[in-house]
């Protein structure tokens, strides 16, 4: 008879658990939450826990599993843009991880007896791990360095209007305001046209004086240089919010370039 221990089997699913979800964000190329993931991975520690007991003993049916895992997925991923996606990658791993483990375990002369507990030792699960990681890292690992880019939630408010924004901390961006010496985030004319209602026309030129003599913006717009690879430089209009917050914090020290043409990539529409 197999002897299980509650808090030993708890401590193994929340490891395993947190490096489920946290390999799935990580293929799905979105901002990594580590605390939500921690989150779901401890739900699913508990679940696999309360299953064992004789009087919980429907936790094994599969629409309970099922369920189980899809409030996993919720809990981890809840609020992305690629939920969905999120979801069904995170199954897919799951089942992948699973029979990894009980081929490891049955090529090794293991056996696997009880559906909810899986008794193979501790080299074996972390050698099932490492090869899935490995072979979803190829195959997936154009996602995976979009996951590693440092992206934040900006939110910028101005004159009663607010957007928010995925702004990419770029290393490679040096621009800053030669007045004040604050730093400059750049975002596209069409992220950041919800602050200037009645600028839509001269938002769309590529002419930014333009934008400068609309007389919603008189006084509140400036230019500053900048050069670019690949192009000659110019001037881009600037202007200072009311109100900056990257991640919830609020920012005194930057001001926001508007650029004529669409700023973004994988992930985000903005730079700083």
């Amino acid at each position: 008879m197999d002897i299980i221990y509650i808090d030993r089997l708890f401590a193994l699913n929340l490891i395993l658990d947190y490096l489920l979800v946290l390999c799935t964000a990580r293929l799905c190329g979105v901002r990594l939450r580590r605390v939500k993931y921690l989150l779901s991975a401890v739900f699913g520690a508990g679940y696999a826990a309360l299953s064992l007991l004789p009087q919980l003993s429907f936790f094994s049916l599969a629409p309970i599993k099922f369920i189980s895992g899809a409030i996993m997925a919720l809990i981890a991923y809840g609020g992305e843009e690629k939920l969905w996606r999120c979801c069904l990658t995170f199954f897919a791993v799951s089942v992948l991880f699973g029979g990894a483990v009980w081929a490891i375990s049955m090529q090794n002369g293991g056996s696997i007896g009880n559906a909810l507990y899986l008794p193979v030792s501790m080299p074996v699960l972390v050698i099932s791990f490492a090869l899935i990681y490995a072979v979803l890292s190829f195959l997936f690992r154009r996602s995976i360095k979009s996951a590693d880019i440092s992206v934040s939630d900006v939110e910028i408010t101005f004159l009663g209007h607010a957007v928010n924004l995925k702004c990419l901390h770029d290393s490679g961006n040096a621009l800053y305001d030669p007045i004040t010496g604050s730093g400059v985030l750049i975002a596209g004319s069409d992220k950041l046209a919800p602050l200037f209602p009645n600028c839509k026309k001269e938002l769309k030129s590529s002419d930014c004086t333009q934008l400068l003599q609309n007389a919603y913006c008189a006084g509140r717009l400036r230019l500053i240089p900048y050069s670019a690879v690949g192009t000659r430089g110019g001037m881009l209009p600037v202007f200072r919010p009311d109100e900056v917050r990257i991640d919830g914090a609020l920012r005194d020290d930057i001001v926001v370039a508007i650029s004529p043409t669409p700023v973004g990539g994988d992930g985000f529409d903005s730079i700083f």
